[in-house]
Order: structure tokens, then C-alpha cells, then sequence
């Protein structure tokens, strides 16, 4: 049996890979064992119950934005390029983890719509930081909602220096009042 820590992640991302591809019906602690390669014994330490198990990837999924907003915070191009650039990258963990929860958030977990609420959020404010406009910030994760809808389909992605260039106009444009 592998330590601690790789059983852990190997689980976690065995439940995500199940959530993603069959179904949460199909994400059975027994079947997360196996594909985990792990006894469900192995599986029990590190999460004795399923609820265990979805708490669990919901935190995993906090600490990879976590990550990416620190990530996107520090980035030479700015945080608004970095999340748009970073809005077509699908297949990684944080993919997985986010349309896992996202599975969990529809299905039996409906306290896992917190997590995606809370992810929303944590980006935006790194956004606003940047933009100084919060509804512009909340244009701009939209986009990157459709950037990452459009890549996660296997749509043709639009000329994304462009994007930026009309993304960094909206930013710089000054707001009005309703008078």
C-alpha cells in the first residue's frame, strides 16, 4: 500500500474520475477502491464514510484554487490574462475536481454548489484587484465561463489576444451612472 498521503490523492482522484466519467451512481466506495488501487479498508482510513469522501474532494478542490489564484495573482501577464489563458486548459486536476464537484453540487451533495459559489468568488476578487470595477470583474469571469465551456466541449477557441485586447478596453473604459 502506498503512504498515506499518495492513497489519499490517489482516491480523491479515482472519486473525481468516477463522478466525471460514469455518474455519481456509479461512485461506489468500492468502485473508487479498485480503480484507486486500493483495498476499501485503505479507502475507510482516510475517508470512513462516503460524505467523508465528498468533503474530502471539496476541500481538494479549495486547495487547488487556492493554488491557482496564487498562481494567478504572481503571473507576469496579469491576473485577468492568466484567467482567460488558463479558462481553455481542461484535462488537469483542477478540471477534474471542479466538474466533479460540479456533478456532486447537482446530485445528492447540493452543499458542494457552495464550493463552486466559493471558487467563483475567490477568482472574481483577484480580478477586481486588478480591474478596480467589480462589475467589470464579474463580465470578465463570465467570459472566462464561456472560454471554459467552449474548451471543455472541444469548441474552436476564439482569438484570444483579441479577446485580451477587448477584455483590457472594458477594463480601462470609465463607468457610468444611471442618473
Amino acid at each position: 500500500m502506498p503512504p498515506a498521503p499518495a492513497a489519499r490523492a490517489k482516491v480523491l482522484h479515482a472519486f473525481a474520475e468516477i463522478l466525471v466519467t460514469s455518474g455519481e451512481r456509479s461512485a461506489t466506495l468500492e468502485a473508487v477502491a479498485e480503480s484507486a488501487g486500493v483495498s476499501k479498508g485503505g479507502l475507510l482510513y482516510h475517508f470512513p464514510t462516503r460524505d467523508a469522501l465528498v468533503d474530502g474532494l471539496v476541500q481538494h478542490l479549495h486547495e487547488l484554487i487556492a493554488a491557482d489564484v496564487a498562481t494567478m495573482k504572481a503571473a507576469p501577464e496579469g491576473p485577468v490574462a492568466y484567467l482567460l489563458r488558463s479558462s481553455l486548459d481542461v484535462g488537469g486536476e483542477l478540471d477534474l475536481a471542479f466538474r466533479a464537484v460540479s456533478q456532486l453540487a447537482q446530485g445528492s451533495a447540493p452543499h458542494a454548489r457552495s464550493a463552486l459559489d466559493t471558487a467563483h468568488d475567490t477568482w472574481t476578487e483577484a480580478i477586481a484587484v486588478e480591474v478596480e470595477d467589480a462589475p467589470t470583474a464579474h463580465a470578465i469571469m463570465l467570459i472566462s465561463d464561456g472560454l471554459y465551456h467552449r474548451s471543455s466541449i472541444g469548441a474552436q477557441s476564439p482569438d484570444l489576444d483579441e479577446l485580451l485586447h477587448i477584455v483590457e478596453r472594458l477594463a480601462a473604459s470609465p463607468r457610468t451612472t444611471a442618473g
